[in-house]
């Protein structure tokens, strides 16, 4: 599973898209210009190494001819010392092997055959002495003429592979390292956009470079400066409509108290007061940023248990703890306890067992995986009549109540979005789901310490 992941992440990274795109351009244009190279130099490589044949066996032909019997000892010693030259009589029980076979060979030997006879033998090791070897008569005489093969030689196919690898190899460098130039703003701006998704305030973006690069760096950078000024707008707004709201229920509450109302009207004034201070609260926590720079190591374990042990004083609360010890993750201690409260105070409300006074609530924390990939896991479940499956994606929508699944509700629905808002802020993976054998089970996965 990891290993098709990596590979379509692979095949659909920009870096490596532009990687094999350049490289593949880059194979292309060299093995055309090795084409190329070879058409174009073919023939004046076949005419100039021919030319040379030729003229080196004409002026060997014509000094061993026109010069003095006594003299041509010395004539072919200065020719085999300074000219790589050697001459040997050609005998009928020499072993001869076939030219070298290669593109230019045979187009050689017509040009030459067609200077110096059609009778004219060419080999490329004779007696087992390698080179290039020429016959050429004198009189009724053979003989051969073998030049170093250094002298006529072109290029190799090996040759050709090896310069071939090097510039493949310059070409991939080249290609990764541009590749790595046209990627690197757009890590950036993927890092400061995942960044800013956690709740972090990320660092500018540069804005320099190309025009697009730059354009949008500038609009990333003031888009992050308006939600800031948004955020902070919000949080401003929503403080001050507290305490315009809370006020005047402080004075509703101290008039119904000194009011003479019957008991009953009194308890439910304070109750209908008691809810719309809740709902308030609850519009406070919803819009609260959890600010990444104030991320801790949490003890989640002890924070767990407490937060247990105070729920467990409630009256019509039963709370079943199975909590593993040494479990820590980096977060805001804070706004992980409200999110445990309000995890039980939602199942307190809607998970009470059909029949029973009592909601009984289980709280689990254990953590699983090695080193990097160890993870916190954190269950809150109750054991009501759950909620239909088609409908637990909207738990997590703002204002949303699903009243008929899980009974009345007396909030603003924000308690579930909370949690999910506070969860993503900790870069953290929210699950809900029906528990087996009735209920619901809400499951928190945070990275462990």
């Amino acid at each position: 599973m990891k290993f098709s992941l990596r590979l379509a992440s692979l095949k659909s990274g920009l870096f490596w898209r532009t990687f094999f795109l350049l490289g593949a351009l880059t194979t292309t244009s060299m093995t055309a210009w090795v084409g190329m190279i070879s058409v174009v130099q073919h023939e004046p490589q076949v005419q100039q190494i021919s030319s040379q044949v030729i003229s080196v066996v004409t002026i060997t032909h014509a000094a061993l001819t026109h010069s003095a019997p006594e003299l041509r000892r010395e004539l072919l010693f200065e020719l085999v010392s300074n000219e790589g030259i050697r001459v040997f009589p050609l005998e009928e029980d020499d072993k001869v092997e076939p030219p070298a076979s290669n593109a230019l060979m045979p187009d050689i030997e017509k040009l030459v055959k067609a200077k110096l006879g059609a009778d004219t033998r060419f080999s490329s090791k004779v007696n087992g002495v390698a080179g290039f070897w020429v016959s050429f008569n004198i009189d009724d005489d053979q003989y051969w003429l073998m030049l170093e093969r250094e002298r006529i030689r072109g290029l190799t196919g090996i040759q050709w592979l090896g310069w071939a690898s090097v510039v493949s190899v310059v070409s991939l460098v080249g290609a990764a390292f541009i590749s790595s130039l046209i990627n690197l703003p757009l890590r950036r701006l993927t890092q400061a956009t995942r960044d800013f998704a956690q709740g972090k305030r990320p660092a500018p973006l540069p804005e320099k470079g190309p025009i697009e690069i730059m354009e949008a760096n500038r609009s990333f950078n003031q888009m992050v400066d308006d939600l800031q000024q948004v955020e902070s707008d919000r949080a401003v707004i929503l403080a001050g409509i507290s305490h315009d709201l809370r006020t005047p229920l402080a004075r509703m509450q101290l008039e119904v108290e000194m009011a003479n109302l019957s008991q009953e009207a009194r308890e439910g004034m304070q109750s209908d007061i008691g809810q719309m201070d809740a709902i308030i609260g609850q519009f406070l926590d919803y819009a609260k940023p959890t600010e990444a720079s104030s991320f801790i190591n949490v003890d989640i374990s002890e924070l767990l248990t407490d937060t247990a042990h105070e729920a467990s004083r409630l009256p019509d609360v039963r709370i079943n703890t199975d909590i593993a010890p040494g479990a820590h993750a980096m977060g805001n201690a804070t706004d992980i306890k409200r999110v445990i409260n309000n995890l039980i105070e939602n199942a307190r409300r809607y998970g009470k067992t059909p029949g029973q006074d009592v909601t009984e609530i289980d709280i689990k924390c254990s953590v699983k995986g090695m080193h990097t990939s160890k993870r916190v896991i954190i269950e809150v479940q109750d054991h009501g009549s759950g909620v239909p499956p088609d409908q637990i994606e909207q738990l997590l929508k703002p204002f949303t109540r699903l009243d008929t699944a899980r009974g009345q509700a007396n909030g603003a629905g924000l308690g579930l979005a909370i949690v999910e808002r506070v969860i993503t802020r900790h870069n953290a993976e929210l699950h809900v789901r029906n528990r087996d054998g009735g209920g619901l089970q809400i499951q928190i996965v945070m990275k462990a310490l």
